[in-house]
């Protein structure tokens, strides 16, 4: 048959990388590298070569992309403007200092660990140390000749950065009251433990498509905001009165967010590592691994839907059937657990708020004296860049929270310190266009002297770059940093607006055309917000509110 009359073959579709569906050669240079050399193997050459032979030793296979095994990623280059990111060149973006996260699992912390990553901080990072919104402790300024030792000093105590970054399952998220809250459902610790003593550091669940952000808690605030995960565990009581978790898959942010969804099952605390194990597993298998923005298992959720996956998670993973199981109750308004609050054992943890996340060297050393004088030495991070102090008798609470307000952590913080939130940004990011800690650190003290007596629930959150590290699409006021025109016509730094969303329910609003510059950012706060406070009716939140407000209100 000539070819211009052949039937015309069914067009096959484009394989998206599936490794359960057979494709197993690598799609891009990111999963080349992967299937060239593990990540977790670049600790040995770490140690063996480059810390030795210095920056320029380093092949940039591990440079830019196994590094992150283990929570390595270089910096950028002073003096770089937000203007070029995106189109310089690595080479060029690329400072030859590194930032270098710890991840803390559960957020815990012993006053000894504390002082470990303090004096790291001191010695090694130029002073620096962020909180960060999964509860881990970001360093900027590290050497890569002293990797080795910075992690013979972690590794001493208990921590490490082992696959704090990298396509890896990352730090496990958990409350910090667990174990201790009057009103949590269950204590989580055992879950999270196991979970990392069997699986983190494992060349099983090395290679993923892209990287896995897990919680567990049986926190009735559900500070771990379950909703934006990967995978959550959430405490539950079923109708027998038994305590365990539903699970919630493909949660996730950045350029395309989505929300988690139920799998309407019921998981055993003795289950969970299993349940756990399945889920990760099949997004190895299945995830999308062809393009790198659609390598997440939020996407594989929405595309399968969670009646296929929890039947996929059963049958092929996991091998029986898991019962129904109900949804947890509605979060609190505020899920930070800062403030001072009893203890089931009749203690009082206090929580406080640094700014924006950002600590130093010096203040969490005086942090973990504290903790050791006012209560037993216990110190716990918090998903929304907080610290809290545990076992505090109540005597002595006034004179923790006092000595505290010395070092400018406060314990009973405006709305504006307690719920402003902000990501590394244009200081040391890479991928960020505009500058965010301090100008959201700006922004805190100019609306406590100009709104003084403002006392509601209100979400702050300030983004460097479009790709959410901060949350902006579930913030009360959601600011994602672009370059945007002055009134001289002159580009400078500024901010769309995205306005009353909130985790789990809505994603903020996009006003057309709303947005901001930098220089403009505290005048247009204040503005909606004296806007919201004169027109909010008995009980409603901003984002009701902003559901219901003109346009002209918002802007």
């Amino acid at each position: 048959m000539p070819p211009a009359t052949r039937p015309a073959a069914a067009r096959r579709k484009r394989g998206e990388g599936q490794w359960a569906l057979g494709y197993r050669e690598p799609l891009n240079k990111n999963e080349e590298n992967k299937k060239n050399d593990d990540g977790l193997n670049v600790r040995d050459r770490i140690i063996g070569i480059y810390s030795k032979a210095g920056f320029d030793s380093i092949d940039p296979a591990d440079l830019r992309g196994r590094f992150r095994w283990y929570g390595l990623y270089t910096q950028r280059r002073p003096g770089i403007d937000g203007g070029k990111t995106g189109s310089l060149p690595d080479e060029e973006l690329d400072d030859r200092y590194f930032m270098l996260r710890v991840r803390i699992d559960g957020g815990q912390l012993s006053a000894e660990q504390t002082r470990v990553i303090a004096d790291i901080s001191t010695r090694y990072a130029r002073g620096t140390a962020d909180v960060t919104d999964r509860q881990n402790i970001q360093y900027h300024w590290i050497r890569i000749e002293d990797v080795p030792a910075i992690w013979e000093a972690l590794e001493s105590v208990g921590l490490s950065t082992m696959e704090a970054c990298g396509d890896t399952p990352r730090v496990i998220i958990g409350c910090p009251l667990a174990g201790i809250a009057a009103d949590e459902v269950l204590d989580a610790t055992p879950q999270i433990r196991e979970v990392h003593d069997r699986y983190i550091g494992s060349p099983e669940f090395s290679n993923l498509p892209r990287k896995f952000k897990t919680a567990f808690a049986g926190c009735t605030a559900h500070c771990t905001v379950h909703e934006i995960n990967d995978v959550a565990f959430v405490g539950v009581v079923n109708d027998a009165g038994e305590v365990g978790y539903q699970a919630f898959v493909g949660g996730g942010l950045s350029t395309n967010p989505m929300f988690a969804q139920s799998l309407g099952v019921f998981v055993k605390p003795e289950q969970a590592h299993e349940v756990w194990k399945g889920i990760i597993s099949i997004f190895r298998d299945y995830g999308y691994r062809r393009l790198r923005h659609r390598a997440r298992i939020k996407f594989l959720v929405a595309d399968w839907g969670v009646a296929r996956f929890r039947e996929v998670l059963e049958k092929e993973y996991l091998g029986y059937a898991l019962p129904d199981g109900p949804d947890p109750a509605p979060p609190l308004a505020r899920r930070d657990h800062v403030g001072i609050h009893p203890q089931k054992d009749g203690n009082f943890y206090v929580g406080f708020a640094p700014r924006v996340g950002r600590v130093n060297g010096e203040l969490l050393g005086t942090i973990a004296d504290l903790a050791e004088r006012y209560g037993s030495g216990r110190i716990r991070t918090t998903a929304e860049q907080k610290l809290v102090i545990l076992d505090v008798p109540g005597e002595n609470t006034e004179a923790l929270a006092a000595a505290l307000a010395e070092h400018d952590l406060q314990v009973r913080p405006s709305t504006f310190r307690r719920q402003t939130m902000a990501c590394t940004g244009i200081e040391y990011c890479k991928l960020a266009i505009v500058e965010t800690k301090q100008r959201a650190s700006d922004l805190i003290d100019e609306l406590e002297k100009r709104l003084p007596d403002f006392d509601q629930p209100l979400t702050i959150n300030v983004n460097g770059c479009p790709n959410a590290c901060a949350r902006i699409q579930v913030a009360d006021i959601g600011l994602k940093g672009q370059l945007v025109v002055d009134e001289d016509g002159t580009q400078v730094e500024g901010f769309q607006i995205h306005l009353g969303g909130q985790v789990g329910a809505s994603f903020g609003r996009k006003v057309r055309g709303l947005k901001t510059t930098s220089a403009g950012l505290t005048d247009y706060v204040e503005r909606v917000v004296r806007r919201y406070d004169a027109q909010r009716q008995e009980g409603e939140t901003f984002a009701q509110w902003v559901q219901r407000a003109d346009d002209a209100d918002l802007k």
